[in-house]
């Protein structure tokens, strides 16, 4: 059996990472032929959150799963679809265990193979204010939970601290198909098969404007470190670009066989940069 192809998308920061996304993602379709399209767009709303509008619009644009991290609940409305069984979204899965949502994502194999595929976000407890179960062990818990054997498992680890990140991977190499890192926004160049078959990357890097502080407008942010004074972020703009991963995962074995680190620059004279506000 061929190998499983899965792209997975980083942090899709407001206007100007969706709009690369709906620009890009026919192209990366057309030239890895994923099977399946995964990204997290907790940042999709004005940098802060998902709503349920954005939501199916990103889905429209091609992406088959949502993963969420810290700014889960910034949009109070997302609650009505992580509540929603049939939705290929979910809350990180190491909140407590009364916050809303399903704590991992089961998509349904795809045509030709025999496994499903799990996704699962966990936060990370160094360096973010949110509140956090221990990584390591809810990973533990839900694994011991799935209903295959050798199943095809992501774990996204939405983590501040790059230790944080590695510890995880090591922790789990062998155990799932992937460790993930997503939530600083900057691509890293370690993208690699870990010894027991895990694929590992730091960070995958964001959908949006590279001419930016990790998304905000530049002068804002700095104007605040400078000054020491509350300034209020707005959105960068200009040099944006969809960032992520293509693995190829055997689908036997559940083992990752190739992990590559993607970028898709965003041609400005084409819609929907060309041609006024993203749909």
């Amino acid at each position: 059996m061929s190998s499983l192809t899965i792209a997975f998308l980083g942090d899709i920061f407001a206007s100007p990472g969706r709009k690369v996304v709906q620009q890009q993602l026919p192209l990366l379709r057309a030239e890895h032929r994923p099977d399946l399209v995964i990204a997290n767009a907790e940042n999709a709303a004005h940098g802060l959150g998902l709503s349920p509008e954005l939501y199916r619009k990103i889905r429209g644009y091609g992406v088959d799963a949502i993963t969420l991290g810290d700014h889960v609940y910034r949009e109070v409305k997302i609650t009505e679809v992580l509540q929603r069984p049939d939705e290929p979204i979910a809350r990180p899965a190491n909140l407590p265990t009364a916050a809303v949502g399903r704590e991992v994502i089961r998509l349904a194999p795809p045509e030709g193979y025999a496994k499903s595929v799990f996704v699962i976000t966990v936060l990370g407890r160094v360096f973010l204010s949110t509140p956090a179960d221990d990584p390591f062990a809810t990973i533990d818990r839900l694994l011991a939970q799935l209903p295959e054997r050798d199943p095809i498992v992501l774990v996204e680890a939405h983590m501040e601290a790059t230790s944080e990140k590695v510890a995880l991977a090591h922790y789990l190499d062998g155990r799932v198909s992937a460790v993930l890192g997503t939530h600083t926004h900057v691509p890293t160049a370690d993208a690699r098969i870990l010894p027991g078959g895990t694929a590992f990357i730091t960070d995958v890097g964001m959908c949006g404007p590279y001419n930016s502080i990790i998304g905000r407008e530049k002068g804002s942010v700095v104007r605040q470190m400078t000054t020491g004074m509350y300034v209020p972020y707005g959105i960068g703009s200009g040099d944006e670009a969809m960032c992520g991963v293509v693995l190829r995962i055997q689908p036997a074995s559940g083992r990752a066989e190739h992990i590559e680190r993607v970028e898709y620059k965003a041609d400005q004279t084409r819609p929907p940069f060309a041609d006024g506000p993203v749909r």
